[in-house]
């Protein structure tokens, strides 16, 4: 079983911020591509609009619901 605290200064370790604690990047993980490299321009701009609400929202995956509502805000309507 893991320990949640950390052995040197007995504090509670929290795996699920966003900094690992060594000061590297780590690597985003996306939802649906590694690269928007091959994607039309109006692709790329969704991509990039999907990717900074789950960066501003800490979400790894998104809802439908999610995506309509990043869809909406680029001005999209139906």
């Amino acid at each position: 079983m893991p320990h949640l605290l950390d052995n040197a200064t007995g504090a509670f370790v929290d795996r699920r911020s966003a900094d690992s604690g060594i000061g590297l990047p780590e690597a985003e993980r996306r939802q649906f591509a590694n690269s928007h490299d091959d994607l039309s321009p109006e692709a790329r701009e969704l991509a990039q609009a999907i990717d900074g609400y789950k960066l501003r929202h800490r979400r790894r995956f998104i809802t439908f619901e999610e995506m309509l509502s990043v869809i909406t805000s680029l001005g999209y309507h139906r």
